[in-house]
């Protein structure tokens, strides 16, 4: 098949990918990763977070979508050549052209930072198609032309070494782990200066409104403490100062900048 056909073809047909509502994804992008993994420990969840992934650049606009993923496995010399990385049917580029609009690819690299998991042409197109982001356990070649790209990206750290040298890719759209957390297609992806998380579909607007909830709070909660209030009654939030929050809010949150 073409690389054209690929691409034709490259919309989803499967609720799995199905986009998020704006209000959930502007809920997470405000909550932060963070107050998000909070809210999925209340449903038992406890390793939410990826270890040792960091965004490319910080201070970047934070990454939403639910997941569309690739896993790569060590490389093989006899099936890891240059010939084969350039084909059309190659996994990792399919993923690329594949990957749909509003989504994060999750690259399970199984921790490798020895070859690239993406470079900046790949990194680019995936912008041009709507893409929210990109986030591996592995790292990145190019890493500054990444960031110009201005696709948010996360990775464990910056990883010269052209792909076929480690890393073979050998399945689209199936479980993987990530930074040590498992990541099926369709869960949704935050990642922000935190951290990345990842949060089980069918939880996803219920923590995405209660984690804005809490973060909508914790804004109350940080003037009272720049005025001079204790922690003790205030964070964690009471009824008493719940009600003190709500009458904030009713009245315009005076003194937020």
């Amino acid at each position: 098949m073409s690389g054209e056909a690929r691409a034709a073809r490259a919309e989803p047909t499967s609720s799995v990918h199905a986009p998020l509502s704006p209000t959930v994804r502007e809920q997470l992008a405000r909550a932060g990763s963070s107050t998000v993994a909070n809210m999925l420990l209340r449903h038992g969840l406890r390793n939410v977070l990826m270890a040792g992934v960091r965004p490319l650049t910080a201070g970047g606009e934070p990454m939403v979508g639910p997941a569309s993923t690739l896993r790569f496995i060590p490389a093989r010399e006899d099936l890891d050549t240059l010939a084969n990385y350039a084909s059309s049917e190659n996994p990792h580029r399919r993923a690329i052209e594949e990957c749909p609009p509003g989504a994060v690819l999750v690259i399970d690299a199984f921790g490798s930072t020895a070859a690239a998991s993406m470079g900046d042409m790949m990194a680019a197109r995936l912008k041009r198609r709507g893409v929210s982001g990109v986030v591996t356990d592995g790292g990145y070649r190019d890493s500054g032309a990444i960031a110009a790209t201005g696709l948010p990206c996360f990775h464990r750290g910056n990883a010269p070494a052209a792909t076929p040298i480690a890393l073979h890719p050998v399945a689209l759209d199936e479980p993987v782990g990530c930074g040590g957390v498992a990541v099926y297609p369709g869960d949704v992806v935050l990642g922000d200066d935190d951290g990345v998380a990842v949060i089980p579909r069918h939880l996803v607007a219920e923590v995405a409104a209660r984690a804005a909830d809490a973060a909508a709070y914790e804004e109350f909660a940080a003037l009272e403490i720049r005025r001079g209030r204790s922690l003790f009654g205030l964070f964690p939030a009471t009824p008493e100062s719940r009600q003190e929050y709500e009458t904030w809010v009713a009245s315009g949150r005076p003194g937020l900048e």
